[in-house]
């Protein structure tokens, strides 16, 4: 893994040196880009300045921030290097709190804390052991590129992870009705049984992301000139709800699609794209026996119609 990152988590005069690894990545699928649809140009916005009217590499590029009308500050990149911030290369820790104190909602990115280059193992796991001990979390401050983040240090296995935070104003007050309705006591029943069903067997490492996989299947299609696989229908909405009657489904729902894929673990997932290749060469081949089974499908319901 690269660092993105070093410095050290400095709590009062204790330091130590480390390095952060971003933890989580991002999968979009097949990387898509702006095109003109009618002839695939693509579409390419370049950096031109308005007043000489002409591109600018980026190192010419700098920060502006209009502080009064028609006044206009410039901000190079050594200015922000030297800015007197005291988390700039350091995980200053503010205070310990409980692991559980805080609501994921605040959470925004997160590291695996590493250790520094030549750095001694003892101050790394001095500090591991205390927190874990004591079943603390550390709150800190943190500057990554040019935005301090509130971030909290805790212990995951062996390793220090550290998540950036939203500061407090930064997360916005639901500013929404609170639905509220009489629940009766077999309606609750039914409802925690759904939640049960769904619970048996399930496992977070079964899921995947079906939208990506979608759109690789999409490409492939498109690319050998084969349909596209139609959308599945939507289910109408009505205004009258027979809510007992809907959880009554949904569990019965539940455990036909349990007892249709078994309880074997799930098969390996395939790539979308082998799969859609292999769904188009099935459907060629296909395609004859179903023109003659047609005919015969015919038959069968002409004597329904005439009773």
């Amino acid at each position: 893994m690269r660092a993105s990152w070093s410095g050290s988590i400095t709590v009062n005069l204790f330091s130590v040196p480390v390095q952060l690894y971003k933890a989580t990545e991002v999968h979009t699928g097949p990387k898509t880009y702006q095109v003109h649809e009618r002839d695939g140009g693509r579409i390419r916005y370049r950096r031109v300045c308005e007043l000489e009217e002409k591109e600018v590499p980026y190192d010419e590029i700098a920060k502006g921030v209009d502080v009064d009308e028609g006044e206009q500050v410039i901000l190079t990149a050594d200015d922000l290097e030297d800015l007197p911030m005291p988390s700039l290369h350091v995980i200053d820790v503010q205070g310990f709190v409980d692991a559980g104190t805080f609501d994921p909602m605040q959470f925004d990115q997160a590291y695996y804390v590493g250790l520094g280059k030549r750095a001694p193992d003892k101050p790394y796991v001095l500090l591991r052991e205390a927190m874990r001990e004591a079943g603390k979390a550390a709150v800190a401050k943190v500057t990554l590129t040019t935005k301090e983040s509130l971030a909290l240090l805790r212990v995951v296995d062996d390793l220090l992870v550290l998540h950036t935070m939203l500061w407090p104003d930064e997360v916005r007050r639901a500013d929404l009705r609170t639905p509220s309705d009489n629940v009766h006591a077999n309606e609750l029943r039914m409802a925690q049984s759904l939640l049960e069903e769904v619970t048996k067997g399930f496992s977070i490492d079964d899921l995947h992301d079906e939208y990506r996989e979608a759109m690789e299947a999409l490409v492939e299609a498109k690319q050998h000139g084969a349909k596209p696989k139609a959308p599945a229908p939507q289910v109408e909405e009505s205004n009258v709800i027979d809510i007992t009657d809907i959880l009554s489904r949904a569990i019965e729902s539940e455990r036909s699609r349990k007892n249709s894929t078994g309880s074997s673990p799930a098969p390996a997932k395939k790539t979308a794209a082998k799969t859609a290749a292999r769904k188009t060469a099935a459907a060629k081949k296909t395609a004859a026996p179903a023109k003659k089974t047609a005919a015969p499908a015919k038959k069968t319901t002409s004597p329904r119609k005439a009773g």
